[in-house]
């Protein structure tokens, strides 16, 4: 069925520097993600890809205008169970190995019976297996990063927020393993939103925003 997952009205954030000076991220966001879209968050750096993603998750707030969540229930059950994130930035939890951190969020959703089987297959079938006893410092950047790809998709939550999830790989690495997670997903009616520079990830979505100094410009279709 085809829902809104997220509506966002009149959406502005800014935040106080260290010299006391606001600056402003977002402007003026008015979007909306249904489900199963496939949506491609593109600009520069700086443009405020990164501040609306961590709203939309609900990991920060906007500073004014509101952010709803009609298709994922209460804020309070957002993560794990309806929205999983992949950060730019590395985000595994260091003790514990790269199956251990895919299992994580069915642990904390109270599914601890089949996490260990659920992490091994879903590593497996993104070409991550032989990964699975790793510690994320013995793990290469791009390496960690798909390890967090594995760990949102776990769960099969009904939103993904992907910020940069190929953007340590090479071109060709990046094409595969995207092939993969778009083959995970299919048929799920997952909703995939990715912020990337890689123009070739990007057309392979449904829908691109354009971000230009905080401002989304209109969603249009590739």
């Amino acid at each position: 069925m085809d829902e809104t997952l997220i509506a966002v009205k009149g959406l502005n954030r800014s935040f106080t520097s260290g010299n006391s000076e606001r600056v402003v991220v977002l402007r003026d966001v008015d979007c909306e993600i249904r489900s199963g879209a496939r949506i491609a968050l593109v600009g520069p750096s700086g443009s405020g890809k990164t501040t609306l993603l961590h709203i939309l998750g609900g990991l920060d707030r906007p500073t004014s205008g509101m952010v709803y969540w009609p298709g994922l229930g209460a804020f309070e059950q957002l993560r794990p169970r309806m929205i999983g994130v992949v950060f730019q930035s590395p985000s595994l939890f260091p003790a514990l190995t790269a199956a251990q951190n895919v299992a994580l969020p069915l642990i904390l959703a109270g599914e601890a019976g089949g996490a260990e089987a659920e992490a091994a297959s879903l590593l497996d079938a993104l070409g991550l297996g032989d990964l699975a006893d790793k510690l994320p410092e013995e793990l290469s950047g791009g390496q960690a990063q798909r390890v967090a790809m594995a760990r949102a998709l776990a769960i099969g939550p009904r939103l993904i927020l992907a910020d940069e999830p190929t953007g340590q790989l090479d071109s060709v690495t990046a094409q595969l393993f995207f092939d993969t997670v778009l083959e995970v997903l299919e048929g799920a009616n997952t909703a995939l939103v990715v912020a990337t520079h890689d123009n070739a990830i990007a057309q392979r979505m449904d829908t691109c925003w354009v971000m230009d100094h905080g401002h989304v410009n209109s969603p249009f279709p590739q």
